[in-house]
């Protein structure tokens, strides 16, 4: 039996505690804004019209649930390393935790396609007009070579990274209120819904999509033994990173409705470049989507490199096949792994529908959060020697139930999509097994003398 230790106490680490709280609050921050919002607009106006802001309200309150139990789990488990380890310790299933680690890594592949369709529309058209598919397949491609030369982005570089995507924002929130602000623009479309279906209907449409802006909270939990004093530390910059993106992401979706008519954001791919070239300031359109582009290129790396690498360690781990984890000799990077998820990205983005892949993300990453809101619970039983976050138990019963509810607006299609990921995903943890089985029985055979079976005197 364990008891809990006096408040402020940290669990051990044999690493640095240095990251501080602003640090913390600046990781987790780029990772949620991200590239989503950038593409997203156009695609939310089809399901809202003009009340952009009321779905990306609510998948904020969305988000909020399920990051309520992310602070509990990543605390009391600091060295968990994320969500498949707490299925694991929750519901002692190998194959349950397979599956929400895999999830993860499928909702990754899927968002790295969604990113390089929305890096190859009008964003890169602004300087080169070519076909949407070959640039994206191209962007992936390199994407790879500078994944397989090993390239790792420091605190310090993800500062400046989340500093040029929220710039961009700014400027679109910046300029239209200079747009309004000379008798421009019309503040009646964002009370706008579309004819024919229920406001309510609309929003929790809408409200699948623009989940996926919010979604990229759940890899902090991987830096947790490096954060000072997580007990405190962790909550208020998860909390505080999710308030700001969703803040900024409302001004947003208020300001691209004031700006544009929703049937014009829906002709772009690159909607907010539409909405800063209809105020006719003079910010050049080149600049904007230059920005856009670093915005989404640094998603998708970002994105396939964690991607890879969990790749790689589910394969070290023998719940992948073996082939997964060669690493080549002077890189030291996961090569078969990069190439894998690299090819199965590029054939997703023959989908070719950014909706379809922003909602396949969801669906797939909404059973991990399914399994961490019933784990918090299922773990309550479970006493550790640290102190830790403990959130009220109301927020994990909700945030089963945001779950359930988003989980049933998703189309067959997204369904179809998502099942046969996780068919695979079931396939290879099978062939895994086997294979290990397979070399098991080999030792043994190999081990076997069969000179020395008689007795000896």
């Amino acid at each position: 039996m364990t008891t809990e230790t006096a408040p402020g106490a940290e669990a051990p680490t044999r690493l640095r505690r240095a990251i501080t709280g602003p640090l913390l609050f600046a990781f987790i921050l780029g990772d949620v804004l991200g590239a989503g919002i950038y593409a997203l607009m156009g695609v939310l106006s089809e399901k809202v019209g003009g009340m952009l802001w009321a779905p990306l309200l609510l998948a904020l309150l969305l988000a909020l649930l399920t990051a309520g139990s992310y602070a509990e789990l990543v605390t009391k488990y600091p060295k968990a390393g994320g969500s498949a380890v707490f299925a694991e310790r929750a519901f002692h299933s190998p194959l349950v935790s397979f599956l929400v680690g895999f999830s993860m890594l499928a909702a990754g592949v899927t968002s790295a396609a969604g990113l390089a369709i929305a890096f190859a529309g009008d964003y890169f058209r602004t300087f080169i007009d070519l076909p949407t598919i070959p640039v994206a397949i191209a962007f992936l491609a390199v994407v790879a070579l500078l994944n397989a030369r090993g390239i790792r982005e420091s605190m310090g570089a993800n500062l400046v990274m989340t500093a040029i995507e929220l710039s961009g924002l700014v400027i679109v929130i910046a300029v239209v209120a200079i747009f309004v602000g000379g008798g421009g623009g019309d503040v009646s479309r964002v009370t706008q819904a579309p004819e024919g279906t229920s406001v309510g209907m609309a929003v929790l449409a809408g409200a699948v999509i623009a989940y996926y802006s919010f979604v990229g909270f759940e890899t902090s939990a991987n830096m947790i033994e490096e954060v000072k004093n997580p007990r405190r530390t962790y909550p208020r910059a998860l909390f505080g990173a999710l308030f700001t993106a969703g803040a900024v992401y409302v001004l947003v979706g208020l300001a691209s409705s004031i700006a544009l008519p929703a049937s014009e954001l829906q002709e772009s791919s690159g909607p907010l470049l539409a909405v800063v070239e209809a105020t006719g300031v003079s910010i050049p359109s080149w600049l904007f989507s230059l920005i856009a582009l670093i915005a989404v290129a640094n998603g998708a790396l970002l994105t396939m490199i964690m991607v890879s690498r969990l790749t790689y360690g589910m394969a070290e781990q023998d719940l992948l096949p073996a082939t997964l984890g060669r690493v080549l000799p002077k890189r030291k990077t996961p090569w078969v792994a990069i190439l894998t998820t690299t090819l199965v990205a590029m054939g997703l983005t023959l989908v070719g529908d950014l909706a379809t892949l922003a909602e396949t993300v969801v669906l797939l990453l909404l059973f991990v959060f399914l399994s961490v809101n019933v784990s918090v619970l299922v773990l309550r039983r479970d006493k550790v020697e640290h102190d830790h976050f403990r959130i009220w138990t109301f927020v994990p019963v909700l945030g089963i139930a945001s779950c359930i509810l988003l989980l049933t607006q998703q189309r067959p299609i997204v369904w179809l999509f998502g099942a046969i990921l996780l068919v695979v995903g079931v396939i290879l943890f099978l062939l895994a097994r086997w294979g290990r089985t397979r070399t098991a029985n080999s030792t043994t055979h190999e081990n076997h003398d069969p000179e020395d079976t008689h007795e000896h005197a």
